[in-house]
């Protein structure tokens, strides 16, 4: 399935209402120059989904969080403690340096990270990982499109992060181990401010999305219950 054919689906299912998702990648090759990111780059990908292209560097990536969970730079000594004891997010700063290594973040190996709203794309071609910004009806029907297929206990799940791990490390990473698991997130109460208040994340690694691609027509989204939400989406 082609991005415009998904796109004709995706229309079909949820309505004209509902935000297309983002494509994310690592490139050589940068979609958009000059790009200007506030401290915390959530409010600069949710604008992605105005059409509007992101490109994300170690340069333009000011947050030390951030630099950490776009894989630009490593964790910086900081941070432990401004979680804990500043946030209030973990309980100790022990806590958050096994958390970080439990990630298994690896550094990129290409300067750009890329965002892009579907429509945007000739193909799937490089694309990592593809996130939607939804809200609870929204949600209800990508989850069931993705248990569809799946009876694996962990088919979506939703582990601490922030907001930017939540939309980016775990999908990127999990599409490298060739995996399954769809990712809630924007629980982030630091990032909540920079996104509607009635939305939430949902990342899908490639992996497990180019299989989504094809169960998509056969799954709930088209039949009788889901068209009940899909009215209400579209209000």
């Amino acid at each position: 399935m082609t991005p415009q054919q998904f796109i004709e689906q995706f229309r079909e299912a949820f309505g004209e209402a509902a935000p297309l998702p983002i494509a994310i990648w690592y490139d050589d090759v940068a979609v958009a120059t000059g790009c200007r990111v506030p401290r915390c780059m959530i409010g600069a990908i949710r604008k992605v989904c105005g059409g509007e292209p992101l490109t994300l560097t170690a340069e333009n990536v000011e947050c030390g969080g951030g630099g950490l969970y776009t894989a630009f730079r490593p964790m910086p000594e900081r941070v432990p403690l401004f979680v804990s004891e500043t946030e209030h997010y973990k309980s100790t700063p022990e806590m958050v340096r096994d958390y970080i290594a439990g990630m298994g973040i690896e550094p990129a190996v290409k300067p750009f990270l890329n965002f892009v709203r579907v429509d945007k794309l000739p193909s799937w071609d490089r694309v990592e990982a593809v996130l939607f910004f939804a809200t609870p009806d929204m949600l209800s029907g990508l989850c069931t499109w993705a248990y569809y297929d799946n009876n694996a206990a962990d088919t979506v799940v939703a582990p601490f992060a922030s907001g930017c791990a939540s939309a980016i490390t775990f999908a990127t990473a999990e599409n490298r181990r060739r995996g399954n698991r769809c990712f809630l997130g924007m629980f982030d109460i630091s990032a909540r401010p920079l996104v509607p208040r009635d939305e939430l994340s949902f990342a899908v690694p490639m992996s497990r999305f180019s299989t989504m691609l094809s169960t998509m027509p056969d799954s709930a989204l088209y039949q009788r219950a889901f068209a009940v939400i899909r009215r209400r989406i579209n209000k």
